[in-house]
């Protein structure tokens, strides 16, 4: 039975997002809650190492998907469940809605596969709160250009990103409750001042 709080980061490569998990879990653990930090495609031995095939190996779109959600149940299995079901607070950058948005929307794989392998692998798992950081997929190339050597995905051209983009647009408004926006444009300051906002509104 999970009594803690499960909150998401997403948003495309280069928006921002993981910048600012930290913060958010120092604002819990003031408040004496217990928050582990994780990340998808990861957060497991097994998990990391699918990770390393899903951004570096060459695969279709249906192979990526599922080892995308192979690692997402052993990720649920071993590290989320276990410390919601503690009280902990979980946050993790990424989850399902990265899946949705890369693979089904960049790629454009069959969302109806997607929506199956979601129900199979979660068993009814959602995020309490899912912060999507929003931001051109212009503006994030010049970010990731200047920040890292890209992987797979990062080497995708801008097409690819806005289609990711709709695709997280397409979740937050299926689920308007559970999503909010940041504009992840703003500079860093605001965007933190962002999810504050969020949070107090939320009593977090």
């Amino acid at each position: 039975m999970k009594s803690g709080r499960f909150i998401t980061f997403e948003g495309i490569d280069g928006a921002g997002k993981s910048t600012h998990i930290e913060a958010v879990a120092e604002r819990l653990r003031g408040r004496g809650v217990e928050v582990v930090c994780t990340r998808e495609p990861g957060g497991t031995e097994l998990a990391e190492r699918l990770r390393e095939l899903v951004l570096h190996s060459a695969m279709d779109a249906l192979t990526e998907a599922l080892l995308v959600f192979a690692a997402r149940r052993d990720h649920i299995v071993q590290v989320i469940a276990p410390a919601l079901s503690r009280g902990a607070s979980v946050l993790c950058d990424r989850f399902t809605d990265a899946t949705f948005a890369y693979q089904g929307g960049g790629r454009g794989f069959d969302l109806d596969v997607l929506v199956r392998l979601e129900q199979w692998v979660q068993q009814g798992l959602q995020p309490d709160l899912t912060l999507w950081f929003d931001l051109p997929a212009g503006i994030a190339a010049v970010r990731r250009a200047a920040a890292r050597a890209p992987d797979r995905f990062e080497q995708q051209d801008e097409a690819f990103f806005e289609r990711v983009s709709a695709g997280y647009s397409a979740r937050a408004r299926s689920d308007p409750a559970r999503f909010e926006c940041i504009d992840a444009l703003q500079p860093q300051a605001r965007v933190a001042a962002q999810i504050a906002a969020v949070l107090q509104r939320r009593g977090w």
